[in-house]
């Protein structure tokens, strides 16, 4: 029994070591059956890397090329931003000054203004002090323009700015133009702005009142203006 009992471990070692070094011939058999590289077929893989590590490099400047020229398109964009808002303020300003010296036609909303002579006070001896004079329309035609007025008119005569007004006695002249009372004071702007500031206390409205001128204000739609030819 003993020595049967030796028998089956040395062929359980033999076994063991016979799969071992039929697994060993396997793998040398595989190793030697990959394919070599000749010399020229490594040079050209060499070559190939090389290449690849080239264009790596091309492409990382690429990229800092590209990201200097994104950086340099943003500033010039900001700076044609920059142009084009003050452009834009240059064009406004210049609707501005067209529509002050009248050269364009204006519509929109805004208010009107009446100005006429005081009641007749038999008791008063001097006449002038209940007619309305050429101060009392300046201090309106003032009001309207601080408050945003985009273009005034007396009587239907839109004013420039080398406008000049004139009083002779009940009659004011406007550019020339004589004009007898009532005297209308239209203007195109903000119509709750406009009455606002000139209905103020102590503002234009009371101080007319005070010089017994009859003050009348109104708003107005869609009010016209044509534009003034020559001049």
């Amino acid at each position: 029994m003993k020595v049967k009992g030796n028998h089956l471990i040395l062929s359980l070692v033999s076994l063991v070591l016979g799969f071992i070094i039929a697994f060993s011939y396997h793998l040398t058999q595989i190793e030697n059956e990959k394919p070599k590289l000749s010399d020229k077929q490594y040079e050209q893989t060499l070559a190939l890397r090389n290449q690849l590590i080239e264009q790596e490099e091309t492409n990382r400047k690429l990229q800092l090329e590209l990201k200097q020229k994104q950086d340099k398109v943003q500033k010039n964009e900001k700076d044609l931003a920059k142009e084009a808002q003050v452009f834009s303020n240059l064009a406004e300003d210049t609707e501005k000054y067209r529509l002050f010296t009248g050269k364009v036609k204006v519509k929109g909303n805004g208010v009107m203004v009446t100005l006429s002579d005081g009641a007749y006070n038999p008791k008063e001896d001097n006449v002038n002090n209940y007619l309305v004079h050429e101060h009392h329309v300046f201090k309106v035609i003032t009001e309207l323009y601080i408050s945003g007025a985009a273009a005034v008119a007396i009587n239907g005569q839109r004013l420039t700015s080398h406008s000049y007004i004139v009083c002779n006695g009940p009659v004011i002249t406007v550019d020339g133009v004589p004009y007898p009372a009532p005297f209308v004071i239209t203007a195109i702007g903000d119509p709750d702005v406009l009455s606002s500031s000139l209905n103020l206390t102590g503002g234009v409205k009371d101080q007319l009142v005070n010089d017994n001128i009859i003050f009348k204000l109104e708003k107005a739609d869609n009010i016209i203006f044509d534009p003034i030819l020559g001049g």
